[in-house]
This record gives structure tokens, sequence and C-alpha cells, in this order.
């Protein structure tokens, strides 16, 4: 955390490390000026008395008005740093080429709780701070002490049990955090669900409101009687820690005062000692409630590192072989068997499958059928669990992803709605090209959707999305074809993927749809040889394909192209049929 805000800041971490220590600093020095001035009052020399007045009122200045000017520079390093603590934690959720540290769910606690522990970066970088001035203050506290009585010492020793019961206190709240962390993420989803523009009219037609603030409910009262008994056991040991700290206090005060009365100290002793040991007490509180801020702290980058080195070292060594610049032979999948991250059930079983050069392959099969699986396997998302996937005789993964993902364009049916400018939300698809509404305007040309730029009320300059205050709100179809454009803004792809890309569109506009990707098949298949895969539901938008490929749960069952397949007795002719008579 200190090595974040110098990064970020070195001026402004410098000055406000100055103003706190002299703040607190200035408070044992403040003990030492009243007990001098006390000392000057009794023996009448008002010169001295009133030298010695300036000088406590001038610490007392110090005292109260130091920390606050630290504020003003902390305050901005503190925004700063949280900024950075954001940018660390979308690097890790996306350190790596794969997504299958998403699918777990110790990683989800992970980031729910650093979600939450990101936001006290300011409480934790105040905590440091004052922590370097403590230091300093408790050893010029112990100094002026050990001076009246070396047994006083012994006051900041009394220190350790509050301390160590502190620390133990902030270990039990940080594992009930985790523990919590769960039903602390569900209950944020149906929050969210809850507040959702476009889930509002469905929650009403389905009447599940009083549903959703019931479970809602429920789920915040579990975390909450676990937080809450987690911070009951917490309590109850710093109270322990502290009445050890106040016994100390109290036998230190009486010690001088019986100094004083046998005569062997002064009445400027006796304040000096109520004093500091008055502050001794309070820099014994502000360090319990430090140590448990560092520790929250520690414990957020600590579980930032820990997410870190789990991503990482589930991601391959980066391998050397390149991606071909052009497809010769094309995309073979070679007894493929996959289960999803935590699941034992594989979804996918021994699937034998071969995507020739330049050909256009529709994916067909009911839901369920692992159309979509193949496809994130194929754009290497994850690793199968058994078998490989061939490009050009190459192991997939012997490739480094991010090259192949360069090499790839994609549009899926989970669409992501990009809250940005209409022409930045389809130039993402090829970002060296993002700013030439030229080459955006062509993609959505080839997408059939070049109509939505004209829908808007400043065409591709128009921002998108209701998180701006004049964010244009589009419809389901209207998001949908701009990440279609989206997938056609890489004109050479050596794998071109459509994951039911016309789902909010009727059969025609499908079929209509389809042939233009047909075409644009072709001029990819030209240039690179790449393959185009097609996923739909709908038989009849895929009979120009090359090859058909049906999937029955997670196996191939079929394939060929339609006036085969159609002509036999498979599942496609008995579901294309089916189909065709609840068109016709």
């Amino acid at each position: 955390m200190a090595t974040t805000a110098w990064r970020t800041s070195r001026g402004r971490t410098a000055l406000a490390v100055a103003l706190m220590v002299a703040g607190a600093v200035a408070a044992p020095l403040l003990a030492a000026a009243l007990g001098w001035m006390v000392v000057e009052i009794v023996s009448g020399d008002g010169g001295r008395a009133a030298l010695a007045g300036v000088t406590a009122g001038v610490l007392a200045v110090m005292v109260l008005t130091l920390g606050h000017f630290a504020h003003l520079a902390y305050y901005e390093i503190a925004e700063l740093a949280e900024l950075d603590f954001d940018e660390r934690l979308i690097e890790v959720s996306n350190g790596s080429p794969g997504i299958e540290h998403h699918e777990l769910a110790e990683h989800a606690d992970a980031l729910t709780v650093l979600r939450q522990e990101g936001r006290q970066f300011r409480t934790g970088l105040e905590a440091l701070l004052n922590g370097l001035g403590l230091v300093l203050a408790v050893t010029l506290t112990a100094a002026l002490l050990a001076a009246r009585n070396p047994v006083l010492l012994l006051l900041p020793v009394a220190a350790v049990p509050p301390l160590l019961a502190g620390r133990w206190a902030e270990r039990t709240v940080d594992r009930a955090r985790t523990a919590t962390a769960e039903p602390t993420r569900a209950a944020l989803n149906l929050f969210h669900l809850a507040t959702s523009p476009r889930a509002a009219g469905e929650l009403r037609v389905c009447g599940v409101q009083d549903e959703l603030r019931a479970r809602h409910g429920r789920l915040w009262a579990t975390a909450t009687r676990g937080l809450w008994r987690a911070q009951l056991r917490a309590t109850w040991v710093r109270a322990a820690g502290q009445l050890v700290f106040a016994l100390a206090y109290v036998g230190g005060v009486l010690l001088v005062v019986q100094d004083a009365a046998d005569g062997r100290r002064g009445v400027g002793d006796v304040v000096v000692v109520i004093v500091l040991a008055g502050q001794v007490n309070q820099q014994v509180a502000t360090a319990v409630t430090l140590l448990q801020d560092l520790q929250r702290a520690a414990g957020a980058y600590r579980r930032l590192a820990e997410v870190g080195a789990a991503v990482t070292s589930s991601a391959a060594p980066t391998p050397r072989t390149r991606p071909p610049r052009r497809l010769r032979t094309g995309i073979e999948l070679a007894g493929v068997t996959f289960a999803y991250p935590g699941t034992d059930a594989p979804v996918m079983r021994e699937v034998d499958l071969r995507l020739p050069a330049g050909a256009t392959v529709a994916l067909v099969g009911e839901n369920g059928a692992g159309k979509s699986t193949l496809v994130k396997l194929l754009c290497g998302f994850y690793r199968p669990s058994a078998g490989r996937i061939l490009v050009d005789g190459t192991d997939l993964h012997a490739m480094p992803l991010g090259e192949w993902h360069a090499r790839i364009a994609a549009g899926f049916q989970d669409f992501v709605r990009y809250e940005l400018s209409a022409q930045e939300a389809v130039g993402v698809g090829d970002l060296p090209r993002v700013r030439s509404e030229p080459a955006v305007r062509a993609a959505l040309d080839r997408a059939q959707a070049a109509g939505v730029l004209d829908d808007l009320a400043d065409g591709a300059r128009t921002q998108l999305g209701k998180s701006f205050a004049d964010g244009a709100e589009l419809s389901g179809g209207q998001w949908q074809k701009l990440a279609l454009g989206r997938a056609m803004m890489r004109e050479a792809p050596l794998l071109l993927v459509l994951d039911e890309p016309a789902s909010a569109l009727d059969p025609e506009a499908e079929h209509d749809l389809f042939q233009r990707y047909a075409e644009h098949a072709g001029r990819v298949a030209a240039r690179t040889g790449g393959v185009t895969v097609l996923v739909s539901h709908r038989f009849s938008t895929v009979r120009s394909a090359d090859l058909i490929v049906v999937l029955e749960d997670g196996q191939v069952v079929e394939s060929g192209d339609h006036a085969t397949l159609a002509a036999g007795s498979g599942p496609y002719a008995e579901l294309s049929a089916l189909q065709a008579r609840a068109y016709g």
C-alpha cells in the first residue's frame, strides 16, 4: 500500500507523511509544555509561564490542524490508489487468455470481497500515515515517562495485549467476510436484478417482486448473522485487551501521585504524567483501530495477489508456435471431451470433427446440445479435458492464445452491450480501426445492420446506454445488430464464429442475414482459408452451409451437407421437417 501511494504521487505522499508525523509528535510535546507552564505558574515567573503557554498553544494548534491538512493530501492519493487497485483487479480478472477461472466459485467469492474491500483504501492509507506518526509519538511518550519514573515504561508495554487482541479480532472478522461472500454475492445479484430497468417489465408480469425481496432479505440475514457473530466475538476480545491497559493506566497515575505526595516529584511532573497517560490510552486505542484498518487493507492486497497467482498458475506457459497466416487443411477436433471447471460431468464426450479450410460450417441441435460449448473450445476459452483441437495439424493450445484471438472474429449469443459511442461499440471488434467510421459502416452493412446508425440522433457519435444522462437506450434487436457489426469488423479472420447471431430476428430476416454471412464467408475463405461457424437452432436457415453438424447431448450424431442429411432418416431430417411444418 505504501509502495502504491509513493508510486501514485511522491510529492503528496511526502507532504502527507510530514504533516501527520508533525501532528502526532506535537501531542506528547504538548504534555511536556503543559507541565512546564504549571511549574512556572507555581513558581510565580510570569514571563516564562507566558512563553510556556504560547508554546503549548502552538503545539495544541498543530495537534488539532495538521492532521486535517494532511487529509487534503492523502485524500487525492487514496482516490488515485483506489483507481490503481481497480485496474489491478481488472488485470487479474483478465490475466488469462482463457476464462476457466470465471467458472470457479472460490474465484467469484474472492472477487466479491475484493470489490468491497477496494473501496476501503482511503481508510487503510490514513491508517498507514497515522501509524508512522504514532510510532514516533509512542517513542517520545516513552522517553518522557521514563524521565519521571522508569516503571512508567510499562504503560506502553501494557498496550501489547490490546494490540494482539485487536489483531486476533480482525482475523476473525476477515474469515467471516470470506465465509459470507457467497450469500453476499447472491444478494447483490438479486438487488441488481430487482433494480434493473431491463428486467422491470418481466418482474411485474411474473409478479416475483415480493419473492425477490424475500430471498434478498434471507440472504442478507444469513450474511449479516455470520458477520454479527464474528463482530461480537471480536468485540469481547478487544474489550478484554483494553481492560488490561486500563488497569495499568490507573496504576501508573497512582504511582506518580504517590511520588509527588512523598516530595520526590513536583506538580508539573504529575500534570505531565496524567496528560501522557491519557495520550497513551488514546495511542493504544488508535493503534488497535489502525492495526485493524491496516490488516484489512493488507488482506485485500494479499487476496488480490492470491487470485492473481491462481489465474497465472492456471495459464499454460506461453507457446512459441504462431497461428498460420492462412489455413491450408482446416481445424480438427480429435477425441475432445470437456467438463466445465468445478464439475465432473462432461458436457462434450469424445468429439471427432473436421472443419475444412474455407468451409462454412453450421452447428445445429436443440438447446443444451453443446453448440455454444463447442464454439468456446474453438475460440480457445477453455482447454479440453481430453483430446486436442488442431489448427492445420498444430495443437491450438501450443499457440499463444492472444494471437489466436487476434485472428478470429465472433458474435456471441450473450453479446456485450458496450455503453460507448455507437461507432466505438462496433469498432472495438477491430481495435486498430475503432475510429474509422467508414470501416464501421462497412461492417454494419455486411451484418445487414447499417440502418441502426441512421436511426440514432447523432449517428455514429451517439452515446449509448443509460449510465449516461444523454445516453440512448436501444432495443434488444438494435443492440444485437451492433454486436453483429462488431463481429464483421475483422475482414480476414481464420475463424469467424456467429453463435445464434439472429435470435432476436424473425425466421425470414434470419434467413436473409445468413445469406449475407455466406457471401462474407466466401470472401474470408478466399483471403485466408478461414472457417465460418454458424450456430442456429433454426434448421431452415443453414441449408446453404458446406457442412452441417448435428449435436446431441455433447456428441456429434451426424454431419454432412443439407441434401445428404435431409434425405436420410436421422435427427436432422426429422427436426428440419418438424420446423418446416411449424414455420410453414
